[in-house]
């Protein structure tokens, strides 16, 4: 089954807490501080693997997490790294952060990684909280948070030619004739469901070619099945759009080929500049030669490359795959615009980290919040005045206390942090 969308959860592990111990060996008169840091948290990484063809797995498996960091232990003993999570995805994958809609990574060639929630540092023990005032340390580091998020995989085939066309003209027979592939094949409309990749081998060299399978009229705007089609042409380097001259369905070739071109144009206009061959297919079977000559002497009007074939005797397919490959051999990569990329990687280091904000709740009660906040307050021991003294002495430096008296805070008021409420008297 061929799934080219998906919708995950992933959460990074949350780094291990600092240690508080002590020397207690014997014979060591001035023991001190020993607590060793934690370990990081594992971090969620994308890895593109050429052996995938479909995001199957991801659509049924929703939830990813990486190990968490291991605590810190005594004798300076660092805490174990939490174990990284790969998650295998097929080339041509994009990482989409779902909250933002930005990209975080276009995985588009074998082995491209990109580290989609970064694991949470290990706390620092309380060997590094030591100093001349401070000789015994009461409190360690807590961990590094855990990063949730919640993500969009979305993939787009890689392939060097796209066929294209509407459906039962004719294209997952001209795929099964140039390639090794096998597609389903059958004279009814939508035979084809899902696109089809296959290998051309020709004079010493290859390309991949994709059955983009069949487009309708207003599948630009999501008809038929729309967009699961279209984005699949993307990628492609060479278009062949695959004619039905034959006449047997009563269809109009000329009309055919201008419904096409104005669903790809609405879809994205960039794929009317992709270099496009016209396979005009089933010659073999003309019914109405007027019309058939009619459609030769429009498409040269507009400048194209025709090229007569049938996909069911294999006649003029050699030389239709020799203008293909002329063309991949001499395809320019045009410029694209640059796309908005989500940062992914911001953490501790960003600006934002260390500024706490205050306000007042429904109950009338005030608020501090902050990340680094957080993580000092998850590191505090509340039966330990050094280390009160020092969630106090950040709280007033980062300028909490400043924000608390702007919005009227006074002696006997009531503080949150979290979840812990605490009565603020004035020394």
């Amino acid at each position: 089954m061929f799934v080219d969308r998906a919708e995950i959860t992933i959460k990074s592990g949350k780094g291990g807490n600092g240690a508080v111990t002590f020397r207690r060996d014997p014979y060591v008169p001035d023991g001190g501080p020993d607590g060793g840091d934690g370990g990081d948290g594992g971090s969620v990484i994308f890895i593109a693997d050429r052996n995938l063809r479909t995001l199957m797995d991801l659509k049924y498996k929703r939830k990813y997490q990486a190990e968490n960091g291991q605590n810190g232990m005594k004798r300076n003993r660092f805490g174990k790294k939490g174990q990284d999570l790969y998650i295998k995805v097929p080339v041509g994958t994009l990482i989409i952060d779902k909250e933002t809609g930005l990209l975080m990574k276009d995985l588009c060639t074998d082995g491209d990684t990109v580290v989609a929630a970064k694991g949470g540092k290990g706390g620092r023990g309380n060997v590094h909280y030591k100093s001349s005032i401070r000789q015994a340390p009461n409190f360690a580091e807590a961990g590094g948070f855990a990063r949730e998020r919640e993500v969009i995989l979305e993939l787009k085939l890689i392939a060097d030619v796209g066929l294209l066309g509407f459906p039962n003209v004719g294209k997952s027979t001209l795929l099964s004739v140039c390639t090794n592939s096998k597609p389903k094949i059958a004279g009814y409309h939508f035979t084809t469901i899902d696109p089809n990749l296959g290998v051309v081998y020709l004079h010493d060299t290859s390309f991949v070619m994709a059955d983009i399978a069949g487009i309708i009229e207003g599948a630009s705007q999501g008809a038929g099945l729309g967009y699961k089609f279209l984005k699949h042409i993307e990628r492609t380097k060479v278009l062949i759009h695959v004619v039905d001259v034959s006449g047997s369905e009563g269809r109009d070739p000329s009309d055919d080929y201008r419904k096409i071109l104005s669903e790809l144009e609405q879809y994205d206009p960039k794929l009317l500049r992709k270099p496009q061959i016209i396979a005009a297919n089933k010659t073999d079977i003309v019914m109405d030669e007027e019309q058939y000559d009619e459609f030769m002497e429009y498409m040269k009007s507009e400048g194209r490359k025709v090229f007569p074939i049938s996909a069911a005797t294999g006649e003029g397919i050699t030389e239709l795959l020799n203008e293909v490959l002329h063309e991949i051999n001499t395809y320019v990569e045009p410029e694209e615009e640059e796309m908005p990329m989500y940062d992914f990687a911001a953490d501790e280091y960003d600006a934002d980290y260390k500024k706490i904000s205050a306000y007042i709740d429904e109950d009338g009660d005030f608020v501090l919040e902050g990340k680094q906040l957080t993580k000092i307050f998850n590191s505090t021991n509340f039966t330990d005045s050094g280390s009160i003294r020092y969630l106090y002495n950040y709280i007033e430096k980062q300028g909490g206390i400043k924000l608390l008296r702007q919005l009227g805070l006074k002696e006997g008021d009531t503080v949150r942090i979290q979840d812990f409420e605490f009565e603020y008297t004035e020394d």
